[in-house]
C-alpha cells in the first residue's frame, strides 16, 4: 500500500518520533497517509482531522500531517490553540521544507524532521505541568 515511499521500519520509527515529540508537551501530533483521495484540497485533511477527534484535545493543540505521496500533496493542520501561537508563516515554512524534501525523495527524513520540529514548538507553547496523558494515539493512520 505504501508503494516505495516508506518501509514498515520507517513507519515504526515515525511513531517513535511522534512519542518523543509529544514528550514534555500537552500537544498531540498525528500523521495520516492517504492513498485514495484524488482531490488535492484541504477539505479532505479537515475531514480526517475531525474523524481522528483531533479537535477534541484539552488545549486545542493537535497537529495533523496529511500526506498523499502519489499526488505529492501535503496539508498541515494545526488546531486553533497552536495555530494562534505560531501563526500561518510557521506552517508555510514547514510545508515548504517538507515538500522540497519530498521532491528529492526524502519522504521519511522530511516527515521525521517535521514531527520533531513541531514537537519543539509544542513544548515551547504548551509545556507539561504535572500529568501528561496521551490524548490521542500515536499510530500513523491510512486511508
Amino acid at each position: 500500500m505504501m508503494g516505495n515511499f516508506l518501509t514498515n521500519q520507517q513507519i515504526a520509527s515515525l511513531v517513535e518520533a511522534i512519542q518523543s515529540a509529544e514528550d514534555h508537551s500537552t500537544g498531540e501530533i498525528r500523521v495520516h497517509i492517504d492513498s485514495n483521495t484524488e482531490n488535492r484540497d484541504a477539505k479532505t485533511a479537515f475531514d480526517v482531522f475531525k474523524k481522528l477527534d483531533m479537535d477534541k484535545t484539552a488545549e486545542r493543540n493537535a497537529v495533523l500531517f496529511h500526506v498523499n505521496f502519489e499526488q505529492k500533496y501535503l496539508t498541515i493542520i494545526g488546531d486553533i490553540g497552536i495555530h494562534e501561537k505560531v501563526k500561518q508563516s510557521y506552517w508555510d515554512h514547514l510545508h515548504d521544507y517538507i515538500t522540497a524534501e519530498f521532491a528529492k525523495g526524502h519522504y521519511y527524513q522530511a516527515l521525521k524532521s517535521a514531527i520533531l520540529e513541531t514537537g519543539l514548538e509544542l513544548k515551547k507553547h504548551f509545556p507539561v505541568e504535572g500529568e501528561n496523558p496521551n490524548q490521542l494515539p500515536n499510530e500513523i493512520t491510512f486511508s
